[in-house]
């Protein structure tokens, strides 16, 4: 048993994150023995340990909450200071771009959950929208994806000619539209369903179908041809 004022040295060696992992491996650590490691020490009142469970309640005990912390949120808890901040900021971001970097040449698309599971680790954390394009053989499978372009909050210019371009660049049989929305609106406004159209319409004329658009949050994702609004 300890108390908030001992240090993690006068644990039993059992119960301190370091050699926990080291004698019983990283998956019999929890996220806030992970963190505390990271963290690496406390202050005269807590621990590592107390910090990083501090730190995580502060994200709902969600990780994917957490990766929005900025550093000056970061910094704000007592005991964290700018070295510390970025050393969370680091961890979490390779933990995202793990993610990214899963095999995707055998990925299929039979369903607009499967867009969502490939291209969330791209926008997860984003404050701002922005728009990219899956490029399908005519199996459905993954060939690439495109970022397009970059906006504000509430928008971002998608243009026609660039997303064909690079469809044709990879030798796209089919597309998937793909933009999030960091405002947590689910619905579609209407010119991304006036857009949707356009580019399904001229994708048709040309032999490359739009197969849908699909909008991501951080609850969800809405599926413009499941909604029947393509």
């Amino acid at each position: 048993m300890y108390t908030s004022q001992s240090t993690i040295k006068s644990w039993a060696e059992d119960d301190r994150p370091r050699e926990k992992m080291q004698v019983k491996g990283r998956k019999a650590l929890s996220n806030a023995e992970l963190l505390a490691i990271l963290i690496g020490s406390g202050t005269r009142s807590k621990t590592a340990l107390d910090l990083a469970q501090e730190v995580l309640q502060a994200g709902g005990n969600n990780l994917y909450k957490l990766g929005k912390f900025s550093q000056a949120e970061l910094m704000n808890f007592s005991g964290i200071g700018t070295a510390k901040a970025i050393t969370l900021m680091a961890a979490l971001e390779l933990g995202r771009r793990r993610t990214e970097e899963l095999p995707e040449k055998k990925f299929k698309i039979a369903h607009s959950r499967d867009v969502d599971r490939l291209m969330r680790p791209y926008f997860a954390d984003l404050q701002h929208e922005e728009f990219r394009v899956i490029g399908l053989s005519r199996a459905n499978h993954v060939i690439a994806h495109k970022l397009i372009s970059k906006g504000g909050r509430t928008g971002t210019i998608a243009d026609g000619k660039m997303i064909f371009k690079e469809l044709l660049d990879m030798k796209a049989s089919a597309c998937i539209l793909c933009h999030n929305h960091p405002s947590g609106t689910l619905r579609p406004s209407d010119s991304d369903i006036r857009l949707t159209k356009q580019l399904f319409d001229f994708g048709k004329m040309i032999e490359l179908k739009v197969l849908d658009h699909i909008i991501l949050t951080d609850e969800g994702h809405y599926s413009l041809l499941e909604a029947g609004d393509l």
